[in-house]
């Protein structure tokens, strides 16, 4: 077994000796790719149509001995996979990776009629390419992520054809409602796995590490992690960033009144706010939202607005490295880009130690 030591120990880097690998689709910044090397499965190959997220990957060691591909998986054929595989030494092989997300996300389509893009929008197609080289492949298991909302009843159509499809081709499957809370991310973010096998799984969910303070001790889990915590390394004034400053903005002595913890509503009536500023109800939730040190983060989106949160409790937005730490990358991962593309790929990252305990549970369903 070889150890890759990063200097963030929750994220430490393990090349296991057990010959499964994985290949990677719709690689972005690397979140999965990270959690499954984090697993003891080496990723042979990366794929992304984004410059930047390619650009990201070639700059991290993780990746020396993996082939990153850029293009659109629609012209991506199967067998350029297989090469790799076939010069790939191991004995078995998984699919990882997540189509994306935005035809099935309520933050990016929920409108006021409740009407939902899903299926039409043109980015759905993709799950049916990720169908495709699975099927042509048929590697020994694979882990499909997505956003949970990818559950909703609009969406019925394309759930029920993977999953007819991976049945007629073989595979044993569970369907993981997840929040990255209870396996050790510092962050409120739920999100939808499929994983599917040709072994057996041996339990009945990925194995969660955390839970609410309140239950550890009948449960034996550990509390959930505080963003205090995860985040304490980066005050210094050498990661300061041009970017995150608010002073002067709009909003920014509104943001200095808002407890941390709360968003805008804490200027409003409902919250007892003399002379209220807002009203309740009326903004999206997000807007001024402040984390608080002793509790887990809330989701680091994509692409926030210019005074949507989370931001920081000293009143400023948070830095690249925080918002890395917070999706479990090891402090001395590289982000390719400016800041408006490095947040958007740490945005739509899978935090590593959730994908990692997904991996887990999908390599364990392969022992002998």
């Amino acid at each position: 077994m070889i150890l890759r030591k990063s200097r963030n120990k929750e994220t430490e880097i393990i090349m296991d000796n057990n010959r499964i690998v994985a290949i990677s689709l719709f690689s972005g910044a690397g979140g999965l790719d990270v959690a499954s090397f984090m697993a003891g499965v080496p990723v042979a190959s990366s794929t992304d149509f984004d410059s930047d997220c390619i650009e990201t990957l070639k700059m991290n060691d993780l990746y020396a001995n993996s082939e990153i591909i850029q293009g659109d998986l629609h012209q991506i054929e199967s067998r350029v996979f297989k090469d790799i595989l076939d010069k790939t030494p191991h004995d078995k092989f998984i699919v990882i990776g997540g189509a994306p997300c935005q035809p099935f996300s309520k933050a990016g389509y929920w409108v006021g009629n409740n009407t939902r893009r899903g299926i039409n929008d043109p980015r759905a197609t993709l799950v049916d390419e990720y169908l495709r080289v699975v099927t042509d492949l048929h590697p020994d298991g694979f882990v499909f992520e997505n956003v949970e909302s990818l559950l909703h009843p609009t969406n019925k159509v394309i759930v029920d054809r993977f999953i007819e499809i991976i049945t007629e081709n073989g595979y044993s499957y569970k369907i993981v409602r997840a929040n990255a809370l209870d396996y050790g991310v510092s962050q409120r973010r739920k999100r939808l796995f499929i994983i599917g096998t040709t072994g057996t799984f041996k339990s009945n969910e990925p194995k969660k590490t955390h839970c609410p303070p309140e239950e550890c001790e009948a449960t034996g889990l550990l509390p959930y992690v505080p963003v205090g915590e995860v985040i304490a390394g980066f005050d210094g004034p050498e990661y300061m960033e041009p970017e995150e400053s608010t002073v002067g903005g709009t909003y920014h002595d509104d943001l200095c009144e808002v407890p941390p913890g709360m968003n805008y509503k804490a200027l409003t009536a409902w919250y007892g706010y003399p002379n209220p500023k807002f009203v309740a109800d009326k903004r999206f939730w997000s807007f001024l939202l402040k984390l608080s040190p002793d509790v887990p983060s809330w989701t680091i989106t994509a692409q926030p607005g210019p005074w949507v949160g989370p931001f920081h409790w000293d009143n400023r937005r948070l830095r690249v490295p925080e918002i890395a730490a917070i999706q479990c990358f090891p402090k001395d991962y590289k982000f390719y880009g400016n800041r408006r593309s490095i947040q958007k790929q740490i945005g739509n990252a899978v935090p590593s130690l959730m994908g990692k305990a997904m991996i887990e549970f999908l390599k364990e369903s392969l022992e002998e």
